[in-house]
Parts: structure tokens; sequence; C-alpha cells
């Protein structure tokens, strides 16, 4: 693209729409670009926030009559690879807010501004649930581009394969409502494919008849790290798809907004996920419970509860992590991770996790998008705070140590949980990466739209 000085005219653009835009130098532009990792610094030439689908039109016309980029976001989560966005229009879903849930048709639809905190907790009072994740704090629309491992994916998948309509503003200007049935390549490039094909305005998913779910944690003395994750992971060869799970060590930080009972400690956790009735579930994890748990939180709850199970920061944080999809997790695997993160190392990470995968994520559908199938058996991802230059170097070799523990395991890469510019055809098959080049040589072949992992279009 041609680069042009663009701020003249991004003065101009601003006096046309019904949203705003905030500049270099104005009140509120420190929060307006600001990422959730708090590490990062995004310096784009603007940053838009479209109140309607006809604002999304006007900016992405301006932007390819003037030759700036855009980047579409909403809470910033995986915003390291984008880099500080030089000259890029960072365009804010915040105020695409609606949500429509219609529970005969078991279907939503959320504006792209929408985060998980808005839908669950409304559709759980109904008994139903959707294919969320850890995080009530994260855009949906960012989740579901991205693919979505959520606490039900070994029984249904990914959530973006739940996904059933998305509309969105295309390069040339048009607003596209896709589906099975209507530009249905666009629409598989899109599920799985990241933000690469437009700025999406707006998604339908299905809704799941679960009213309640057999879930919460076993916390263990961290000095049994060794002890417990061998026995979670040899546990994890006999449950059923119902059965989700994750093996984590966790060493929560003396901070005040930190619960009392684990405020300062640390602990190896058993978090458990099971669709089925109370009695399955006991029987399941009898097991991991003649381990003798410290505190056992495991009961039958409603879908919402799981909301903040998993114990994520519920507001930015400076922090830095890492990732690996593991093919196999064999039990010397299982003592290299421990002498990494656990008792002993030294390692100053928060949380360092094994994720449990397969079932439904493996086998894949033929009505699935671009991520079909998930790869390994197994999700990690481990995470340490910054907070000032000392303990990011620290992090950093903490992380690095953790990683090289596992990575002779490595089957493959998650596009959500990538947290540095890498070369997007890790997340794909041949033929997947392939399709998805000419579905942006299509519809972006100038590359208008700036994605966290840039899918190059075809020549």
């Amino acid at each position: 693209m041609t680069v042009v000085d663009a701020a003249p005219q991004i003065l101009s653009l601003s006096e046309r729409l019904t949203g705003s835009i905030v500049f270099p130098g104005d009140e509120g532009w420190d929060q307006a670009r600001q990422a959730y990792n708090l590490t990062i610094v995004q310096q784009p030439v603007a940053v838009a926030f479209p109140a309607n689908v006809e604002d999304v039109q006007t900016i992405v016309s301006y932007a390819r009559a003037a030759g700036v980029r855009i980047a579409a976001q909403r809470t910033g989560h995986n915003a390291a690879p984008l880099g500080p966005l030089e000259n890029t229009i960072l365009l804010k879903t915040d105020r695409l807010d609606t949500v429509e849930i219609d529970p005969e048709a078991m279907r939503v639809r959320v504006g792209a501004g929408v985060k998980w905190e808005s839908v669950v907790p409304r559709v759980s009072e109904l008994g139903l649930s959707v294919l969320h994740g850890s995080s009530m704090d994260v855009s949906i629309t960012g989740y579901g581009l991205g693919g979505g491992v959520g606490w039900y994916a070994r029984k249904h998948g990914l959530f973006t394969n739940s996904i059933t309509k998305i509309e969105l503003v295309t390069a040339d200007g048009r607003r596209r409502l896709v589906d099975h049935d209507h530009e249905p390549e666009l629409f598989w490039a899109l599920r799985g494919g990241g933000g690469n094909f437009g700025v999406v305005t707006a998604l339908e998913f299905r809704l799941f008849p679960i009213s309640e779910v057999y879930a919460g944690i076993l916390f263990f003395p961290w000095e049994r790290s060794a002890e417990v994750l061998h026995a979670w992971r040899d546990w994890t060869e006999t449950v059923p798809d119902e059965m989700t799970s994750v093996g984590r060590i966790m060493q929560f930080p003396p901070f005040p907004d930190v619960p009392e009972p684990v405020r300062g400690k640390s602990f190896v956790l058993v978090e458990a996920f099971f669709l089925g009735t109370e009695e399955d579930g006991e029987k399941l994890l009898e097991p991991l419970r003649k381990l003798g748990p410290a505190m056992d939180t495991v009961a039958m709850v409603p879908p919402i509860a799981l909301a903040e199970m998993h114990m994520d920061p519920p507001d930015p944080v400076p922090y830095l992590g890492e990732h690996l999809v593991l093919g196999e997790l064999p039990p010397s695997a299982i003592d290299d991770f421990v002498a990494a993160a656990g008792p002993g190392s030294g390692s100053t990470l928060v949380s360092a996790e094994i994720r449990h995968t397969g079932g439904a994520l493996a086998r894949g559908g033929d009505r699935n998008g671009a991520l079909n199938r998930f790869p390994g058996s197994f999700l990690t991802f481990w995470v340490g705070m910054v907070l000032d230059d000392a303990s990011e170097q620290t992090t950093r070799a903490d992380l690095q140590r953790v990683t090289a523990s596992l990575s002779a395991h490595r089957e493959g890469s998650y596009l959500n949980f990538e947290e540095a510019p890498t070369d997007p055809a890790r997340f794909y098959d041949a033929e997947t990466y392939r399709r998805l080049r000419l579905v942006k040589a299509t519809v972006d072949p100038d590359e208008l739209f700036r994605a966290n992992h840039p899918i190059p279009p075809a020549r």
C-alpha cells in the first residue's frame, strides 16, 4: 500500500462518523490504545470507535483511499504480534455491543464488541450455555475467529465451529453476511483464520442445552506436584470426552485482590469440568480424590460458575506468556515439567498449566471452518508477571526453561495463545493455508487489514 500523511484527512474523517476518533495527545489517548497486556505499547495513527456498521464502512473506505491500514480490536488480548501499529488506524469495536438471545432457535447474535461477561450469565439463567473460554473479559469475536478452546471442547469442539453466521465489512467497503449458504468459502476462512479478511461487526452462534456442570478444583500442596500431575496424566487416559481437565502449578501472588485462602501460597491443581451427572462425576474423580486434596470445590454448578473457575485476572495486567501444543505427554515429560516449574525449580511463574484436549477437537467435522481439527492431545500455557526490568528478565528465563522442558513433544501451535510474531503457516496444514491465502487474495489483495498473525494473499 502507498503510505501518505494521513493525519489531516483523519481529522476530516472524524466529522463523518456517529462514533468517535481519538488522536495522539488527546485526553484518553493512552486508555484508548491500551491492550490487555500492559507491557505492550500500541502507537497507531488514531483509534476509532465506530458506533455502527455504517461507521465501519466509512473508516474502511477512508483507509483504502488514504493508504493507511486497519487493525480491529476489542480487549487487545494477543496484541503483541501486531507490533507498534505504524500507519494503522486501530478500530476498537467497543460500541458494537448488541446482544440478542433466541432460546427457541438456540442461537445468540452479538456485536463484535461484546465480551463473554455479557452473554454467559444471561444464558446460564435460561439453563443453557455456550462454548466460552476461561475468561469472561475476552472478546467473543476475537476468541471465535482464532478458534476458541473452552471447557466443553472435548465434547463439543472449538467455539469457532459453533458459529452459524458472520457479518463483516470487507476491503471494498461492502457489508457482507456469510454462512454455509452465502459466500461459504469466506465463511470457512473466517472460522479460524483470524482477523485477516475484514472487520467483523457481528456473530451468530449456537446455544447448548447445558443447565448444570460437575466442575471445580482440587487443590494439593505444592510439594506434591510430581505425584499429583503423574496421577492426573494417567487419569486423562481413562476419561470420556465429557470430561475436560487441567493439571496446573500455581504460585499465587501476595496481592490484596487475591482471595485470602490462596494469597501468596503455591499449589498444584486439577481443574475438572464434566458434562454429566454428579454420580458419574464422583466416580470419575474418585482416583484423584483418593490422593487427599487440601481443598476440594468440585460440585454440581450452573454454567455461570465456570466463568471465574480458572482464576484469570479480571483486569489488564503486565505479563509474558508462552505456549505449546503437545502430541503426547509421557511420564518423563511430567518429571521435566515439574523440574522446570515446580518445587525447587526457582520458577517465578504465576501459572504453568497443561490442558487435556483431544476428543471432539481431534475428530473435526465436514462443515467446520479453517480450524477443523485441533492438533495434539494437550494444550499448555505458562505466564509470569512483569513489574520491572528485573522481573521481565527473570520471567523470560523461566518461560524459556519451562518451554524447553516439553518442546520435544511439540506438535503444533494455537493462534489464540501465540504471543509473538510467527509464520502463520504453523497454525494450519498445507492445503488449509493455501485456501486461506486464496481467500485473502480475493477479499483483501492489498492487505488493508492488519491481523496479529497476518496471512499473505496468494500471488
